[in-house]
């Protein structure tokens, strides 16, 4: 195994070694030279190249999404390590492992006027846990912070930087390692339960009691609990498509349950407490629901952050979700109330006039929406993009044997696809990506990728502009707005498709799409895009009047 020469090249990779830091996403460069070639000709580590920075930090994201363990970055010095930004704000918000690596200049060649050179001590200060800048003659130290940095990624779930100086030369070879750094072992600490009598008086005697989820990784909370819950009739537990959490007693679709409501019925839904954890929550109506009408208590459960999404966060539970309800339901008392077989009625009238009124419309969006969900095959990984596609899944009972992905850290719409890929190359489960056009298109770089499962699937719903502008109040009344705000274009993905390597489909109305549906989720020797165009100008009408009718 040829190795490289560089001692600091050599302490971080044995020491991602000792920390189980596997999966290496590396964008080509010089500066980083040392480690692009300490990682790839180590057989412990499984490398990839990806050329776009940004394009690598989402796939590396996607990767460490499903694993649920950190993945590594490598990227040359100057701009190139800026590109990774995006990513580093979505782990560092969903609380997912990414260490950077970055090479740099050593010091007294920053500043001077040398190519690829910037300040990139510190450079996402704001948005990361740990920040480490390396010097090329302090082992000891270098060894610490290195170590400080990798226990953060694994102990505390978000995105590190460890900047690496190299001077040249950067690409001589060794046969074996002529440094063995001091190795810490990362040591998870105890969760020891605090006393919960008084929270749980509390909760006892509530008659209504909220339970809210974000984003929630698949099987993460023993059923055993959910169970509790869903039995309780002075409960109501509202789900988001991204929370993977199911029971027939729980509401999915929160916004078919709140947009019709008026102000009796509001206070009628008001809890006295609001039980909340997992990550972001996508429903605005939700949280401006919570913010007018605000519970007495909101608690969190969490054990590394809470936010005061309803400005009235009272609690935060520190303690993984399974360990706090071992606790917490140790005698679990169920108050007498009609607070869920009440909402309960509500849910199954809004689901009749759901039904009905899908069945009225003409081919839009939403119907598009409808239609292609059903059609999802069962046990696969559905990755979702954001803005308007995220918001129309939510509207839907969503195959329930579904694992539902979404980055909603910063619920940008630049990363998508590339995360999508990322976790289906690291899955043995076939993955279904939707996604609008903007969004598609935005991040088509991703598509440059030579990780590419034959089971991915891509269905593009191409309004042929950004149609969640045309739903926000005033905005088609602005200036220009199609240029400015919607973007109208004409862009196709066939193309992209052809260079990329992706079998294409299109279709145009819902004949063909119930037409073409099955062959595309059948097994093929390449990924497949399928492109579905719909109305621009329709679709808004159609959403808007969905709430006025349900």
């Amino acid at each position: 195994m040829k190795l490289p020469k560089n001692s600091l090249a050599q302490t971080v990779i044995q020491l991602c070694n000792a920390k189980d830091i596997k999966h290496i996403v590396i964008s080509p460069g010089s500066r980083n030279a040392p480690l692009t070639i300490g990682f790839t000709n180590h057989s412990y580590f499984k490398c990839y190249s990806i050329v776009d920075e940004r394009c690598a930090a989402f796939f590396a994201l996607g990767i460490a999404q499903q694993l649920q363990e950190p993945v590594a970055l490598v990227c040359t010095s100057g701009s190139a390590l800026l590109n990774y930004y995006p990513a580093i704000a979505e782990a560092f918000y969903s609380d997912i492992s990414l260490v950077v690596l970055s090479a740099d200049r050593p010091k007294h060649l920053v500043g001077i006027g040398d190519g690829q050179t910037i300040n990139q001590e510190a450079v996402f200060v704001n948005h990361i846990l740990y920040s480490a800048n390396l010097k090329e003659d302090d082992q000891q130290t270098n060894d610490v912070k290195i170590n400080n940095a990798l226990n953060t990624a694994v102990l505390q779930s978000g995105p590190v930087h460890i900047n690496v100086p190299f001077s040249e030369p950067l690409y001589d070879r060794i046969d074996e390692f002529s440094v063995i750094p001091k190795s810490v072992e990362a040591i998870k600490k105890l969760e020891k339960i605090e006393d919960l009598s008084d929270y749980r008086s509390l909760w006892d005697n509530a008659k209504r009691k909220l339970v809210l989820v974000g984003v929630n990784a698949p099987n993460t909370v023993e059923q055993k609990f959910l169970d509790l819950l869903a039995n309780d009739e002075s409960v109501i537990v509202f789900t988001e498509t991204t929370s993977n959490l199911h029971h027939n007693n729980f509401f999915p679709s929160i916004d078919k349950i709140i947009a019709p409501l008026v102000e009796d019925e509001f206070k009628q839904l008001q809890p006295e407490i609001v039980l909340t954890f997992g990550g972001m929550i996508v429903s605005k109506k939700a949280k401006a629901f919570l913010r007018d009408y605000m519970p007495k208590y909101h608690w969190h459960i969490d054990t590394k952050k809470a936010n005061d999404t309803f400005f009235c966060l009272s609690k935060q539970f520190k303690y993984s979700v399974n360990h706090f309800f071992e606790s917490f339901f140790k005698s679990y008392k169920s108050a007498q109330s009609n607070y869920q077989n009440y909402w309960q009625e509500v849910k199954q009238t809004r689901a009749k006039r759901h039904e009905a009124y899908i069945n009225t419309i003409p081919y839009s969006d939403l119907k598009v929406f409808d239609v292609v969900l059903k059609t999802l095959p069962n046990n696969c990984m559905l990755q979702l993009g954001n803005s308007s596609t995220v918001r129309y899944s939510q509207l839907f009972d969503v195959n329930k044997t579904l694992k539902v992905f979404c980055n909603r850290g910063t619920s940008g719409i630049d990363g998508s696809t590339s995360t999508a890929i990322g976790a289906a190359s690291v899955s043995n489960t076939p993955t279904v990506f939707i996604t609008g056009d903007l969004s598609f298109f935005y991040d088509s770089n991703a598509l440059w990728n030579n990780y590419i499962p034959s089971s991915f699937r891509i269905i593009v719903i191409n309004n042929r502009g950004g149609g969640i502008f045309r739903i926000l109040p005033g905005h088609k009344n602005t200036d220009n707005f199609d240029t400015y705000f919607e973007t109208k274009h004409q862009l196709s993905a066939k193309k992209l498709c052809t260079m990329y390597g992706l079998e294409y489909t299109e279709v145009r109305n819902l004949e063909e799409i119930k037409r073409k549906i099955s062959s595309f989720y059948s097994t093929s020797s390449q990924p497949k895009l399928l492109e579905i165009f719909t109305p621009r100008e329709v679709n808004d009408q159609v959403l808007l009047n969905y709430f006025k009718n349900i």
